[in-house]
């Protein structure tokens, strides 16, 4: 930017506005910080990028009420659909950083996404939250320093809770896995079987299928052959359906115990009747009794969103309450460093000591060695009832 004006440029000021004004108008504490969000905001999963949409605006919406960080600068979103198309993702975060200069990148549904923005970022040294997608290896990328944090679920972790699940809910013995061809299903192909051997279970098999295919009849036979007597599900909601729908034609009533992707589009209308067979993993519920936060954030949702008249109504609620607690530690990370600068941004999520979010009380959240904010004790079990998404008794 020059640091010095012409004189045809001095004449043509406004009255009153100094030179200095224009060369220091970055610094100004009015100026807006940019919150860049690379979600699905079209497509099968649309649901996810529009839930963590309104987790964001909510949070953004009480941080700004209160004044904003850094001296009185509001935040705002600036959104990008990535299609699910970890490409376009890609474009969509240079684009963010390099041209709209958004000072930290919130990811969507989609693993394989995620992990080809993650290069991005660490090169460009700008933070990435991610709020959904949960690939171990995103966050546990190999980068040193590290710029990516997460506030969701982890594949290595879920994957242990749905083989307990599997064998204490439904004593199942020889689960099968049913995994999307892609590297989120590569992350749980690894977790999922490390987690059985841990378990001492031994899995039936495990079948891959792609997000377009209309027919799993196949794999769920030789799943079925093979004799499992449970299927694990990884996919999102499309796929997801299929599975369900191929084993309604079979008529084979194998208990199903899912991943969260299920949760971020149309699955229990593309599932049919058999939807609400399935148990599914996820970070958070507005049902039930809720604390501060939870009241707060459930008021503030039905007040801004007129199709939100209750707890059912948040859909999908992972991607609500993960995006909201992640926006208030990034605003608490702004605090601390003081500034929008990566580094000392990253540093400062870091420093975080501790904060009363909605999932629960965050106490040093992110460490050099774990930059991942949740544990296996923050999931609850849930199945669909109608288009709705409820917890599971007892």
């Amino acid at each position: 930017m020059p640091t010095h004006l012409t004189r045809r440029q001095a004449l043509v000021l406004p009255a009153g506005i100094a030179a200095g004004s224009l060369i220091g108008r970055r610094a100004f504490a009015a100026d807006p910080i940019k919150i860049g969000l690379v979600a699905a905001l079209s497509g099968p999963s649309a649901k996810s990028g529009e839930g963590i949409t309104r987790g964001l605006t909510i949070a953004i919406d009480e941080i700004n009420a209160r004044g904003g960080v850094l001296g009185g600068r509001m935040l705002e979103i600036v959104r990008r659909d990535d299609e699910s198309n970890p490409a376009k993702g890609q474009t969509a975060a240079r684009e963010l950083i390099d041209k709209e200069g958004t000072v930290i990148l919130f990811g969507g549904i989609d693993s394989p996404v995620s992990l080809a923005i993650v290069p991005v970022v660490n090169v460009a040294h700008v933070p990435f939250m991610g709020v959904w997608a949960a690939a171990t290896n995103i966050t546990r990328n190999g980068a040193n320093p590290n710029y990516v944090f997460r506030v969701s679920a982890v594949d290595v972790l879920v994957d242990r809770a749905l083989i307990k699940y599997a064998a204490t809910t439904f004593g199942s013995k020889t689960p099968g896995l049913m995994l999307v061809n892609n590297g989120w299903g590569e992350s749980n192909l690894a977790g999922l079987t490390a987690a059985a051997q841990a378990a001492g279970i031994k899995l039936a098999g495990a079948e891959k299928f792609d997000d377009k295919d209309v027919d799993m009849t196949p794999q769920l036979q030789r799943l079925r052959n093979a004799g499992a007597d449970s299927v694990i599900l990884v996919g999102n909601a499309a796929p997801g359906a299929q599975v369900v729908k191929s084993l309604q034609r079979m008529a084979w009533a194998v208990p199903v115990v899912s991943h969260w992707g299920i949760s971020g589009g149309r699955f229990p209308e593309l599932a049919g009747s058999w939807a609400g067979k399935v148990h599914f993993i996820q970070t958070y519920s507005f049902f039930g009794k809720q604390n501060d936060v939870g009241k707060r954030v459930l008021a503030a949702l039905m007040a801004k969103y007129p199709d939100i008249k209750g707890p059912g109504d948040i859909t999908p609620p992972v991607g609500v309450a993960n995006a909201y607690d992640a926006m208030q530690l990034t605003a608490l990370a702004l605090e601390k460093a003081r500034s929008t600068d990566g580094e000392k941004l990253r540093q400062a999520f870091l420093a975080i000591d501790s904060y009363q979010g909605l999932i629960k009380t965050y106490r040093k959240p992110f460490t050099d060695e774990n930059h991942d904010a949740l544990t296996e004790n923050d999931y609850v079990m849930v199945r669909y009832k109608g288009d709705q998404i409820e917890p599971i008794a007892g």
